[in-house]
């Protein structure tokens, strides 16, 4: 039941920028204006909500929510207002501090695509248990970064279950293929990051640890993942992979969410496949060595065509064993280019998944692991054009 002050399901906060457009288009693709879900475009200017409205050929009656990150009245009214925001608004150390504090404090669920994690270290240690009392269900890290990795452990994990009794305590995530950029608003997260990086020392030691989720719960030594190796089990060379950062991170803290399930030996690491042999090699060690993320210079907003974007696709690798010599392989594969085809269908399947499942997870700041899991890996299949597979 809604109170009296939420006039909808769904806001999409960020609507004129890039990913938010092509949020707010799936939405309008899947399920309508009027129908099963009702949502709203949020941003800072009506003029700029209608006029992206018309270009991407919305329907008239989609509602609009104007809100300012500078101005707190208008977040307030925004995050009352609605059951679930979603907000591309990024980088969110920038820009999301407070709308967290404002879902919050009025019980309402958040999504977001953060992959910046001395932020999400910072919120959890300032509003974790303010969360939990309130109701609001608080999801980072729902695009691309990290729900394919996330899921693609827990649904490793209870494949392992199922077959040998028990979860996997090793466990390599590796991107085996993946056609499709970055998009902009990581890139300037990672920038933003790095900045804050140069002025906080804390900052780095943040980064540098895979258990900086975990709320000072340790775990075993793990994987640097930041020079080249070959994984025997993979028959393969494998590279540093961009991302990693942020998703070990998230990892860890699903099983420290879910208590523990997969170990609290359990070991995680993730790298990019580049192929067997000296070309494998070779070309380990020219991504271990290619620094261009950091220089690029494409910015929030900035994206690939829609031609561009239909015809990109990623598959990732989960192979996992156990003490006693069990051994599992599963792949996650998305149908779209990861940074903002995927990523768009991803966080809006986050934000319903959230809607119709208030029985999923209490309040609290969740990861899409442990705060969804099955319940949105059946989605995304069913929706969003992932696919999960033992091999």
């Amino acid at each position: 039941m809604m109170s009296p002050n939420q006039k909808f399901d769904l806001v999409v906060y960020g609507a004129t920028g890039y990913t938010g457009r092509l949020v707010c288009e799936y939405l309008n693709t899947r399920y309508g204006v009027n129908g099963e879900v009702s949502w709203a475009m949020a941003g800072r200017s009506r003029q700029k909500l209608e006029q992206v409205r018309d270009e991407i050929g919305l329907p008239m009656e989609v509602p609009f929510v104007i809100a300012d990150a500078q101005d707190l009245v208008s977040i307030n009214d925004m995050v009352t207002g609605t059951k679930v925001v979603i907000t591309t608004v990024g980088p969110y150390q920038l820009y999301g501090s407070d709308l967290v504090a404002a879902c919050v404090a009025a019980g309402t669920d958040y999504v977001d695509l953060c992959g910046e994690p001395a932020w999400m270290h910072d919120m959890i240690a300032a509003h974790g248990s303010a969360a939990k009392s309130s109701g609001a269900r608080i999801v980072f890290s729902c695009g691309f970064d990290s729900i394919p990795f996330d899921l693609g452990v827990v649904f490793l994990q209870q494949k392992a279950q199922e077959k040998f009794g028990g979860p996997l305590s090793r466990v390599k995530g590796r991107v085996k293929a993946m056609k499709g950029g970055f998009s902009g608003g990581t890139l300037a997260s990672l920038k933003a990051t790095m900045a804050a990086a140069a002025q906080k020392p804390e900052v780095v030691q943040v980064m540098m640890t895979p258990f900086a989720l975990t709320e000072g719960v340790l775990g075993a030594d793990q994987p640097s993942g930041a020079a080249p190796v070959f994984d025997d089990d993979l028959n393969s060379w494998s590279a540093p992979f961009v991302m990693a950062t942020i998703n070990t991170k998230n990892i860890h803290r699903s099983n420290f969410l879910l208590g523990h399930p997969w170990g609290k030996c359990f070991v995680y690491d993730e790298m990019l496949l580049t192929g067997p042999g000296e070309p494998g090699e070779a070309t380990a060690k020219a991504v271990a060595a290619d620094k261009s993320m950091a220089a690029s210079t494409l910015k929030p907003g900035e994206g690939p065509s829609k031609e561009e974007r239909e015809s990109g696709f990623y598959e990732v690798l989960f192979s996992g064993a156990d003490d006693q010599g069990n051994r599992l392989l599963v792949s996650v594969k998305g149908d779209k280019d990861p940074g903002y085809g995927s990523t768009s269908k991803m966080i809006a399947e986050s934000a319903v998944c959230l809607l119709k499942n208030p029985q999923a997870a209490g309040g609290g700041i969740w990861t899409s692991g442990a705060a969804l899991g099955e319940l949105l890996i059946e989605r995304l299949q069913k929706n969003a054009g992932l696919s999960f597979n033992v091999l």
